[in-house]
């Protein structure tokens, strides 16, 4: 499956290459998965097989229609569903603002089921045609079995998610850390697709970032690993919205570099980090030097990614990607002057600005590899 999905289309006798079974072995999966219309025979249509003499090389790709996958990446302030087919292809999508921010758990589940029904609706079909959902959320999650540590989204901490949302959907949930799946989504779809080693930080309300290693998600045992915005940068500092203090988010979150503001200014001028941003552009040197604070923290936390991680490729994704306080020269400069020293290149670190539907686009490729997975698991039990 993972063959046929990241070919697009692909011949058995490819597979067979690919995934050093005998080509005696796909011919019998691909038949099993045929029959349970999860793949599709074609015949491609490209130079290289109309060239070709005798019968054309048939082909086979995932059956899109076959499934409908949602995905909703849960922000501070809007609800983002995308409703995927087997291939990956939009099908619809909506977003939705949140009036609360802030929920207990009951609530949190009927408003996530809301909005994908609600989304499903204008797509011309219900919820109930959908295979499964993925859920992306700030927060310390487990995702083998969606148990929330904690989330800036709940006024709970260690909530069975997986099981609250299983108990009140028609279809499977999947649930994850958001940056975790922003990384899913770098890899499948955006500036890191033929890389297996790199790294997305995320910023926005808060500081996240996913990690893929040998092109898998590195989640830690426990689910609490890659937490960047709460590795702690000051003794004693800053309260963070976990609770502590001096972590990397309490001066680099949107909250943080509001709360800063304010602190500085001495009133509630600026509504979001955007207004803040034209001040500083217009002169404001208050805001220039709250903007330029949290600069320099992201810079620490920049060197001690590199530090520790060396990877391929940083990349730096989020709603403050629209403004350049986070990533001017200046502020790579600095990161580079408190990296270890070598004679060698820093690993390159790029700025993709995308929206809240590609961080949805993420969580419903993280359900499409866990739905592949549940009906290759039920093709096994009844071929026992």
């Amino acid at each position: 499956m993972d063959s046929i999905r990241s070919a697009g289309e692909i011949a058995r006798i490819d597979i067979a290459d690919a995934t050093g079974f005998s080509p005696a072995t796909v011919t019998a999966i691909t038949s099993e998965l045929l029959n349970a219309g999860l793949i599709e025979e074609i015949i491609p249509e490209n130079k290289q097989s109309q060239s070709r003499r005798g019968r054309p090389r048939v082909a086979i790709k995932l059956a899109g229609r076959s499934h409908l996958i949602a995905g909703v990446k849960l922000g501070h302030k809007v609800i983002s569903v995308l409703v995927l087919d087997f291939e990956g292809q939009d099908v619809v999508s909506q977003e939705f603002p949140i009036a609360n921010p802030r929920m207990d758990p009951a609530e949190f589940v009927e408003v996530m089921l809301e909005a994908v029904s609600k989304t499903c609706e204008s797509g011309g079909f219900t919820i109930n045609d959908l295979s499964g959902i993925g859920l992306s959320m700030a927060g310390l999650i487990h995702a083998t079995d969606g148990f929330v540590h904690w989330s800036s989204s709940l006024t709970e901490r260690n909530v069975d998610m997986g099981a609250l949302m299983e108990k009140a959907s028609p279809c499977p949930v999947f649930i994850d850390n958001d940056a975790n799946l922003v990384a899913k989504a770098e890899h499948l779809f955006g500036v890191a697709r033929n890389l297996e080693n790199f790294i997305v930080i995320t910023i926005e309300h808060g500081v996240g970032m996913g990690i893929i290693i040998d092109g898998k998600i590195y989640r830690g045992i426990r689910g609490c690993g890659a937490e960047l915005g709460h590795t702690k940068v000051q003794l004693e500092g800053a309260l963070c919205q976990c609770g502590q203090r001096g972590c990397l988010e309490a001066y680099v979150g949107d909250y943080a570099i509001l709360r800063e503001a304010h602190s500085v200014l001495g009133e509630e001028i600026h509504e979001d980090v955007g207004s803040l941003y034209d001040a500083a552009n217009n002169g404001d040197q208050l805001a220039v030097s709250v903007l330029d604070r949290a600069a320099r923290m992201l810079a620490l936390g920049l060197a001690n990614v590199v530090n520790i991680f060396d990877p391929e490729l940083i990349i730096l994704a989020g709603a403050q990607m629209s403004y350049r306080h986070l990533y001017e020269d200046k502020i790579i400069d600095a990161a580079k002057q408190q990296v270890v020293q070598i004679d060698a290149e820093m690993p390159p670190i790029r700025v993709h600005a995308w929206g809240d539907l590609m961080w949805a686009k993420g969580a419903a490729a993280y359900a499409i590899d866990q739905v592949s997975a549940l009906k290759v698991r039920e093709l096994s039990r009844n071929a026992d």
